[in-house]
C-alpha cells in the first residue's frame, strides 16, 4: 500500500487544497488511498504520479462513485478506473486562459504539469473564478485615448483591444476576479459605451462592475476619477491602468501594503537598458577614472499599479486633471510612506503598436 504523502511535495502560493498540498497519489494507490487524497484536498480530484511526480492519471470523485456502483472494492487499483489521458494544462498558464478551457472541457479542475509532465499545481474551478471575496474595491483607469496606437484606437478604445483572444480590460478584470475581488470601478470617457456595453455589470467576468464617468470635454487622468467615487471605502484601494497586460497577485500587494503600514505601494519592476556606448567616467576636473563598454542600466520603474488608503482619496482634487504619480508627490512631500513592491510576473503596457504586438505574442 502506498502512502500518498511521500507523492504531495509542499509548493506554496501554487493553486489547490487549502493546506497548499497537492492532491496527488501514487500510481498504484488503491480506491480508497485515492478517495482520502480527494477528502483531504476538498477539490474533488486526484492524480495519480510516477516516483518522479509524472502525472499517469486523474482521478474524480465521481469516477470513484461510479466504481463503487460496479461492484468494485475499494481495495482495488484506482488506476482503473482513472483518466489516463486528462486535460492538462502548462504550468504558468494565464488564469483566464485555465477559466475558458475549464469552461470549453465542462471540468471544475485541471492538472498543471511542467514540460517533463510533472504535476506543478492543480487548478480549481473555485479558485481560477476566486478565492473567498475580499473587501476591497479595485479602480481601473480606462479613459485614456491612447493616441499612440493611432488609427488602431480611432474606433475603439485601448481597454478593447484584443490580445490572445479577449480584450485587454477582460484579462485584467479576470485576474483581479481571481484574486478575490469582486467589486471593480471602471473609469471610462473616451469611446465609453463601447467599454460599458462589454463590460456591463461585470456579472459574465464574476464581478460586480461600476464605472466612474468622466466628462468627455474634462478628462481627469490617472487619479482624477478618484474624486467621482461617490461610496468611499474603507479598506485600501487597488488601482491599475487599464492597459496592462500583467498578471500580479492582488492578495499579496495587499498583504504587503498593510505589512509595511504604507499609504501608498506601487508596484513596480526591474528594467535593464543596454548603453550603446562605452561611458567614460570622469570627475569635475574632467580626469577620467575609467570607461564602461556598453554597460546595463538597471531601474525600478512605475508599473501602473497601485494600493492606497482610501483616505487619500480626500487628497484629489475635484474637477482637476491630477494623474496617480501626482498623487504619489503629495504623499512624499508630506512625509507620508510610500513603499515599492516588486512584481515578477510579465509586464506589458499596451502603449504604442510596438506593445501591442508584443503583447499579441502572447497568442
Amino acid at each position: 500500500m502506498t502512502d500518498a504523502d511521500d507523492f504531495a511535495p509542499r509548493l506554496p502560493g501554487r493553486i489547490g487544497d487549502r493546506d497548499g498540498r497537492l492532491p496527488v497519489a501514487g500510481v498504484d494507490s488503491t480506491l480508497l488511498e485515492a478517495l482520502a487524497v480527494i477528502d483531504r484536498g476538498a477539490l474533488s480530484i486526484c492524480c495519480l504520479v510516477d516516483g518522479e511526480n509524472r502525472l499517469q492519471g486523474v482521478l474524480t470523485d465521481g469516477d470513484i462513485r461510479r466504481a463503487l456502483i460496479a461492484g468494485r472494492p475499494l481495495s482495488s487499483p484506482a488506476r482503473e478506473v482513472a483518466t489516463t489521458n486528462p486535460h492538462t494544462v502548462v504550468a504558468g498558464t494565464h488564469r483566464a486562459h485555465v477559466l475558458d478551457l475549464m469552461t470549453a472541457w465542462r471540468v471544475s479542475a485541471i492538472p498543471e504539469v511542467d514540460a517533463d509532465g510533472r504535476v506543478h499545481g492543480v487548478h480549481a474551478l473555485s479558485d481560477v473564478v476566486g478565492p473567498s471575496a475580499l473587501p476591497n474595491t479595485a479602480v481601473v483607469m480606462a479613459g485614456g485615448k491612447g493616441t499612440r496606437l493611432g488609427d488602431l484606437t480611432r474606433h475603439v478604445p485601448k481597454p478593447l483591444m484584443t490580445v490572445a483572444g479577449r480584450p485587454i480590460i477582460d484579462w485584467i478584470v479576470l485576474s483581479l476576479v481571481g484574486d478575490g475581488i469582486r467589486r471593480i470601478l471602471v473609469s471610462v470617457n473616451y469611446l465609453a459605451d463601447q467599454i460599458i456595453d462589454h463590460l456591463g455589470d461585470g456579472t459574465r467576468l464574476g464581478a460586480e462592475v461600476g464605472y466612474l464617468r468622466e466628462d468627455p470635454d474634462r478628462p481627469l487622468g490617472t487619479a482624477g476619477s478618484l474624486a467621482l467615487m461617490e461610496d468611499r471605502p474603507s479598506e485600501p484601494l487597488l488601482v491599475m491602468n487599464g492597459d496592462l497586460m500583467v498578471d500580479f497577485d492582488a492578495r499579496q500587494l495587499l498583504r504587503f501594503h498593510e505589512q509595511s503600514e504604507s499609504r501608498v505601494t506601487l508596484g513596480v519592476r526591474r528594467y535593464t537598458h543596454t548603453v550603446p556606448f562605452g561611458v567614460v567616467e570622469h570627475d569635475d576636473e574632467h580626469r577620467i577614472h575609467r570607461i564602461v563598454e556598453k554597460p546595463d542600466l538597471t531601474v525600478s520603474i512605475n508599473t501602473g499599479v497601485y494600493c492606497i488608503e482610501p483616505d487619500l482619496i480626500g487628497l484629489v482634487p475635484r474637477d482637476t486633471m491630477n494623474h496617480m504619480p501626482d498623487l504619489v508627490q503629495r504623499c512624499l512631500e508630506s512625509g507620508q510612506r510610500v513603499s515599492a513592491w516588486e512584481l515578477s510576473s510579465d509586464w506589458i503596457d499596451v502603449g504604442t503598436p510596438a506593445d501591442l504586438a508584443s503583447a499579441k505574442g502572447i497568442e
